[in-house]
């Protein structure tokens, strides 16, 4: 088991900046295990991949409609991995989760991925 923790959602307006931070449970054994992903729900939608990134860190991949805007981050001493999002957009407004995806190499499918957080409201007015 890998609980993760979801933190830094908020309102914000169009043009504005959030960063979302997605914590691993100590217990939950060693982090460099696994690639982590950023998935958005929004309401009437399929959940949607933004960004994954792999256990080493050293890789990142972006969904088009989020690249040149977010960014994507792991520390894995602390056991966290975080999203960056600048210049948001109200299409941005969605439900954001984390997910962990053991020995990964970075998938953008959500069905790769074994474990979940509970997820972070990002509301973008316009």
């Amino acid at each position: 088991q890998l609980p993760l923790v979801e933190s830094g959602g908020g309102l914000v307006q169009a043009g504005g900046s959030l960063r979302l931070s997605c914590a691993a449970s100590a217990s939950g054994g060693t982090f460099s295990n696994y690639a982590m992903g950023w998935f958005r729900h929004a309401p009437g939608k399929e959940r949607e991949f933004v960004a994954t990134i792999t256990r080493t860190g050293r890789s990142t991949t972006y969904a088009d409609s989020v690249k040149g805007r977010f960014t994507i981050s792991r520390d894995n001493a602390k056991k966290a991995v975080n999203l960056q999002m600048n210049s948001l957009k109200p299409e941005d407004t969605a439900v954001y989760s984390c997910a962990a995806e053991i020995w990964g190499v970075g998938a953008s499918a959500a069905s790769e991925y074994e474990y979940w957080g509970q997820g972070t409201q990002v509301t973008v007015s316009s």
